[in-house]
């Protein structure tokens, strides 16, 4: 793989339909289209073309023909797009047209690499980019769409340019002491990165609510066997994704079902009932039971209102947990279980279901923070963003100017780690730039 290389690749969904999009981007672009469509087009201008065979001339299609000359498009090189009528043997064609001119097949995401190589976006944007395609909810929409438009890279690379700054003054301190220059220049600098670090250590105690969007959630469904606890899966899906039977023990694996609720992708896990077994293969089940709700973001206890809260399922009642009263259609709900009021709820009928809709509903946005507009979005942001906070807390402490200095260059660079962009060439500008040393 070859940055100078030219490369294609499909667009659009593969298979037969109306329209296939083809994107073509390198520095041959212009020369490849040529030979494939003749005259160029007026860029930006959409444009109906027959395509010819390079070898033989014969047509392949009449498409629509887009040309975007560099640096001014998607990866900053000449780009092209093809709209072609989408049949398979047509994209085939095309293809092995473009291979002939010259051009190869992209690989995945390079196409996005170009243009963070060629600046037109930072990791983070092309992270959310990635987010924008895979997204399920509107919610997922929403965050990816921010984080593509540049909404973290604004938040860390305005801590980068603080931190530079900061950095470029620190050096500035220690190399061109004998320079007329403000005598505080390291206390400015120890200052200014523990008013950094703050903010960053507020940034990252999120509870982990972006990563949750982009994951989704994990609700696990606990309590004792025919509490009713495969009903009520069926009940909130709308199908019958669990088998129901009034036989103890029927689950004895995890049955999962997607939902959307309140725009967060959520996965309602059904348990294996909690109690003591001698079978071995539905004590296997009620281990899986209790793992599942012990990685859950969410765990609903199920009791059934026509029978006494069984002590397993009662050791689930903890802060947060969601605790339903099943069965109210054939007993009446008990006012309070493990000292929580239940919701009353009845899978068969469908009493109580949208109050617990809506219940769900409000603890995935709570628990996701649907209303944030720049919460971290994966593992890779919270250690960076927290290995900076610890050179941060060093360059606190430290006592020499040469371990400021350093602390604060490690910082930068985990910072730097966040976007892909970051040099000395960066803290030179702001040095002569600031003091105008050297004139």
């Amino acid at each position: 793989m070859s940055q100078q290389d030219t490369i294609f690749a499909l667009a659009s969904g593969a298979g037969r339909g109306a329209v296939a999009v083809m994107r073509l981007s390198g520095s041959a672009g212009s020369t490849i289209l040529q030979g494939l469509v003749g005259r160029l087009p007026e860029p930006r201008r959409a444009s109906l073309r027959r395509l010819r065979a390079p070898e033989t001339g014969e047509v392949i299609d009449q498409a629509l023909v887009l040309w975007f000359p560099g640096p001014g498009s998607y990866t900053g090189e000449d780009s092209a797009e093809l709209h072609l009528h989408a049949g398979p043997a047509i994209i085939a064609a095309v293809g092995q047209a473009l291979v002939t001119l010259g051009a190869r097949p992209a690989e995945p995401g390079e196409f996005t690499r170009r243009a963070f190589l060629n600046g037109r976006m930072d990791l983070t944007a092309a992270e959310g980019i990635a987010d924008l395609i895979s997204a399920e909810t509107e919610a997922q929409r929403r965050q990816a769409l921010r984080q593509a438009d540049g909404a973290l890279a604004r938040l860390y690379g305005g801590w980068a340019d603080r931190l530079a700054r900061l950095l470029a003054h620190q050096e500035a301190a220690i190399e061109f002491a004998e320079d007329d220059l403000p005598t505080d220049l390291g206390d400015r600098a120890r200052t200014g990165a523990a008013a950094l670090r703050t903010e960053i250590a507020a940034h990252l105690a999120d509870e982990g609510r972006g990563e949750r969007l982009r994951e989704g959630l994990v609700v696990a469904i606990l309590g004792a066997p025919n509490a009713g606890k495969s009903s009520l899966l069926n009940a909130l899906a709308g199908r019958e994704a669990a088998i129901v039977s009034a036989r103890a023990g029927t689950t004895r694996d995890v049955v999962e079902v997607r939902l959307d609720l309140a725009g967060v992708p959520v996965t309602l896990a059904d348990t294996a009932g909690l109690r003591e077994s001698t079978d071995e293969i539905e004590q296997e089940g009620i281990r899986r039971a209790r793992r599942r709700a012990e990685e859950a973001d969410l765990v609903l206890a199920v009791f059934a209102a026509d029978m006494a809260p069984d002590a397993e399922t009662l050791a689930w009642v903890r802060p947060g947990a969601v605790v339903l009263a099943n069965k109210v259609d054939v007993a009446s709900a008990p006012g309070v279980i493990g000292g929580v009021t239940p919701l009353a709820v009845s899978a068969r009928t469908g009493v109580g279901l949208a109050e617990l809709r809506a219940r769900l509903a409000a603890e995935a946005a709570r628990l996701a923070g649907t209303g944030d507009a720049t919460l971290l979005t994966r593992p890779r942001h919270r250690a960076a963003l927290s290995e900076a906070v610890a050179w941060l807390a060093e360059a606190e402490a430290a006592t020499l100017p040469e371990l400021v200095s350093e602390t604060l260059r490690a910082a930068l660079r985990a910072l730097g780690r966040l976007t892909g962009r970051v040099g000395v060439e960066d803290i030179l500008d702001i040095v002569f730039r600031d003091f105008c040393i050297g004139k």
